[in-house]
């Protein structure tokens, strides 16, 4: 009976065409399914199992419990010290003000006609697609430690100094050097999301608004722009995020090092890079991404807290 009235049940769904819509979406997530397994759900779960072991690649990793993260804790000086003050302050200074200098930009090519907008875009977002380590490159050209490097050139030409600095090489000027070179480099989908947002902002809003007493472009964007684009608003601040935790190879880019000079523009994805791929200690290496991780979540829910909708 009960094998019956399953059946029945079962003939009757496919009849009224639920199965037949429940099939047409398991195909089209499937892709999806397949893909997010294999890049982002296999190597994260690989990366917490991993990061309980000792792993050298030579041998089987070797289960060592918690030891990774209480070394981390209490006997990495140099991620402690350097590593991660760096990556904060790098983050906290690239992170906001990329997004923010995203969304001026974003704003003020929403006020110009369409041809130049276009162009002026794509020039803005260009130099988010060449990669960091041609960015490195370019950039290291400027700051060259020598009487060839631009920067040092000029300096010299106008009496400024007597002998090239080592802007590359100095812990005085590596961090700061970085973050230009981010900042100018951040204008990624984020900023392509926020001018769309902007664009696609309903126009009677502001006449509306108007009407009712706004008297200036500030409360315009304030109390018009910024709500009506949220989900444009959160996007470029999870992708600003995420990018600024995961672009520290600018630094060993532009230094020619890894660790950095003095590791003064070292951070998480550079101290990953350093333990997984220089001195093949796997298992410490994964701790430290989980590490990342956990941090990058806990921004991206400070994102999704200020922009999110609430209804």
């Amino acid at each position: 009976m009960f094998g019956k009235i399953k059946l029945t049940d079962l003939k009757q769904k496919f009849k009224n065409g639920s199965f037949k819509d429940a099939l047409a979406v398991f195909l089209l997530l499937l892709p999806y399914s397949v893909l997010f397994s294999l890049f982002i759900a296999i190597p994260v779960a690989l990366a917490i199992t991993l990061s309980f072991t000792y792993f050298n690649l030579i041998q089987f990793p070797e289960y060592k419990g918690l030891l990774n993260y209480v070394t981390i804790i209490t006997q990495d000086s140099v991620f402690l010290r350097y590593v991660l003050p760096n990556t904060l302050k790098y983050a906290l200074i690239v992170g906001p003000g990329g997004y923010i200098l995203s969304f001026i930009l974003a704003w003020m090519l929403a006020q110009i006609q369409k041809t130049p907008r276009t162009i002026l875009a794509l020039i803005i977002y260009s130099p988010s697609m060449v990669g960091g380590v041609f960015t490195g490159v370019v950039w290291r050209t400027l700051f060259s430690g020598d009487s060839q490097g631009y920067l040092n050139g000029l300096l010299i030409k106008w009496g400024l100094i007597d002998r090239p600095i080592q802007f590359l090489q100095s812990p005085d000027y590596l961090m700061t050097i970085m973050i230009i070179v981010s900042l100018w480099s951040s204008m990624g989908i984020g900023f392509l999301a926020m001018l769309a947002g902007i664009l696609n902002v309903n126009e009677e809003l502001y006449e509306a608004a108007y009407i009712d007493g706004l008297k200036n472009k500030f409360q315009e964007i304030v109390h018009i722009t910024v709500p009506s684009m949220k989900p444009q608003m959160l996007f470029g601040a999870v992708m600003s995020i995420v990018g600024t935790f995961n672009s520290g190879g600018i630094g060993v880019a532009l230094s020619g090092s890894n660790p950095t000079p003095q590791y003064s523009g070292q951070v998480i994805i550079n101290h990953i890079e350093d333990f997984g791929f220089i001195r093949y200690e796997m298992g410490y290496a994964a701790a430290v991404s989980v590490v990342l991780l956990f941090i990058i979540w806990g921004f991206s829910k400070l994102a999704y807290a200020l922009f999110s909708e609430r209804d």
